[in-house]
């Protein structure tokens, strides 16, 4: 079985995010870029499938410009197989990015798809829904837990009430939550074995997609400043301020 995993380069999560003077976007120049963590754990998992013996190939793929090597060259030092680099924009809509992969399922036929539930830029958490009803495949959101059961999948995802269990017959497509696991680090050795391993370069055109914008957007700003908290020496005078100032309380 196949297992393919979209990544997603977005800004480094531990990196101030700067917007332009003009608010027209945020400023990527000379900032640090990484592979979106939930994008990492959804990889983890995949790598940790095949390790079982669940899995026989994990395909690293990725949309954007040329930079987005660099990523697919770390997913690869992580355990993917080989990779594959859509190149486009690297601003596209979810609606844009789920017609991409849509087609690369169809032509690789894995068994198992799995994303991280949402990147941390633009944290739509839409595209793994939006592939699973163009690919017309069961889904399970927020993964924690992943058991794979002859022909089914078992995950279990967090909701509100607690956990929820949910079996799903291949192909699947799943998102990965921040519970499912803990990504491992490349090795240096694993690193230089990246280099070796094939990059297959497609187009939107060589699959078949139209990339047409949904959506403008009019301005990017820094969210407002903090107010400064305070100090209080009471649980009554905490519950006056909650009522009278914040007017959170009746």
């Amino acid at each position: 079985m196949k297992i393919l995993v979209p990544i997603k380069r977005t800004l480094d999560a531990y990196i101030k995010v700067r917007v332009h003077i003009d608010n027209s976007g945020v400023d990527l120049s000379n900032a640090k870029m990484a592979m979106n963590p939930f994008c990492e754990i959804a990889l983890e998992e995949a790598v940790r499938l095949k390790e079982k013996g669940v899995a026989s190939e994990v395909i690293a793929v990725s949309i954007g410009g040329d930079k987005v090597g660099d990523q697919l060259r770390t997913a690869l030092a992580l355990g993917a197989d080989r990779s594959i680099h859509i190149k486009a924009d690297d601003d596209l809509e979810s609606l844009n990015i789920a017609k991409l992969l849509k087609s690369v399922v169809e032509r690789e036929a894995p068994g198992l798809v799995i994303l991280g539930k949402q990147a941390i830029d633009s944290d739509n958490n839409q595209v793994g829904q939006m592939l699973a009803a163009l690919c017309g495949y069961p889904q399970a959101t927020f993964a924690s837990r992943v058991e794979m059961k002859d022909n089914l999948v078992e995950v279990t995802r967090e909701v509100d009430s607690g956990e929820q269990v949910l079996e799903l017959t291949l192909p699947a497509i799943i998102t990965a939550d921040l519970r499912l696991n803990e990504p491992r680090y490349a090795k240096l050795p694993d690193i230089m074995k990246a280099k070796k391993k094939p990059v297959d370069t497609l187009t939107p055109d060589e699959l078949g997609v139209t990339l047409r914008s949904h959506l403008t957007i009019e301005s990017v700003s820094e969210p407002a400043p903090r107010k400064p908290g305070i100090r209080v020496h009471s649980a009554s005078e905490l519950v006056e301020k909650l009522r009278n100032e914040a007017k959170v309380l009746p």
